[in-house]
C-alpha cells in the first residue's frame, strides 16, 4: 500500500495572511451631515458650537472615519477642526469610507512589516478573510513581498493563484 505524502506541509512553502495583522479596536464613521444647516450648508459659527457640544469621549482608542453622506462641500479646515477635538481620543482619524480607513491602518502595518523572512521563498498570500480587510491591502503586501519572494500565489495551497515569479 502506497503512503499518502503530502506535499503541501514538506515544501517551503510560506503562508501569508493579511487577517493576521488585522488592528483590534472599535471603527466608527462619523457623519457631519447632522452639524450642517438643513444638511448642506457650513456656517462656520453653528458648526463651530455643535463641535464644542459633542461628546467626544466616546472616541477613545476608536478609529473614525469622518465623512458627510450628503452633497455638502466641505471645506479641509472642517475636517481639521474636527481632528483636533478627536486627536486626544481617537487613535487614528480620516477623512473617507470605512474601507478607507482599513486600506489607511493597512497601509502602515504593511509598511513595518520585516520580508526578509520571505527572501527567495514561495509565497501564498491567503485569499479567504472573516475580517474586513481591504482589497488594498492586497495589493501593498504583494508589492512589498515581491521585492524578496521567489514566487507568490494567491488563494488557499490545495487551489492557489500563480502571481509571480522570479527568473
Amino acid at each position: 500500500m502506497d503512503e499518502i505524502i503530502n506535499k503541501v506541509s514538506e515544501s517551503k512553502l510560506v503562508t501569508f495572511d493579511l487577517e493576521d495583522f488585522y488592528p483590534k479596536g472599535e471603527r466608527v464613521l462619523l457623519d457631519i451631515k447632522d452639524w450642517l444647516y438643513e444638511g448642506f450648508i457650513l456656517r462656520e459659527k453653528d458648526f463651530r458650537a455643535a463641535i464644542e457640544q459633542h461628546d467626544w469621549n466616546q472616541y477613545q482608542d476608536v478609529f473614525v472615519a469622518l465623512t458627510c453622506s450628503t452633497d455638502a462641500i466641505i471645506p479641509g479646515w472642517a475636517y481639521m477642526l474636527i481632528t483636533t477635538r478627536l486627536q486626544p481620543f481617537a487613535k487614528k482619524v480620516v477623512v473617507g469610507s470605512l474601507e478607507g480607513l482599513e486600506t489607511s491602518l493597512y497601509q502602515t502595518i504593511i509598511e513595518h512589516i520585516d520580508v526578509t523572512p520571505f527572501k527567495d521563498l514561495p509565497v501564498i498570500i491567503k485569499g479567504c478573510s472573516k475580517k474586513p480587510v481591504p482589497a488594498n491591502a492586497y495589493l501593498q503586501a504583494t508589492a512589498k513581498i515581491q521585492t524578496v519572494a521567489r514566487s507568490i500565489m494567491y488563494g488557499e495551497a490545495c487551489s492557489s493563484v500563480p502571481l509571480f515569479k522570479r527568473k
